[in-house]
C-alpha cells in the first residue's frame, strides 16, 4: 500500500479543479483510494509522461481528467502533482 503525500501546491489546484467540477468529486476520490490501495491497478491507467514532465506519471479519474503523479518509490510515496485535462495537465 501506497501512502499520498498532498502539497499545499496540489490541495490549492485541486481544490480549484473541484469547485469547477464538483460532479466528479466521487470519481476523484476512488480514484485516490485506488492509487493509495494499488498503484497498478488498470482502470488506473498509470502510465509515464514524456519529454519535460518524464519525472512524472498520470492516471486517470476518468476518460476527460486525470492527475499527474510523482512516484517516490524508495518510500512507497505517491505525490499528486497536478489534475485536469490531458492538456492542461502535461502543459
Amino acid at each position: 500500500m501506497a501512502e499520498i503525500i498532498y502539497t499545499d501546491g496540489y490541495n490549492k489546484r485541486a481544490g480549484k479543479f473541484l469547485k469547477k467540477h464538483p460532479d466528479i468529486l466521487g470519481q476523484y476520490e476512488k480514484t485516490l483510494r485506488l492509487l493509495e490501495a494499488n498503484p497498478l491497478h488498470p482502470s488506473l491507467k498509470l502510465h509515464k509522461l514524456q519529454g519535460r514532465l518524464s519525472d512524472l506519471h498520470s492516471v486517470s479519474i476518468n476518460i476527460t481528467y486525470r492527475i499527474s503523479i510523482l512516484f517516490i518509490f524508495e518510500h512507497d510515496q505517491i505525490g499528486p502533482v497536478d489534475i485536469g485535462t490531458h492538456d492542461e495537465v502535461n502543459y
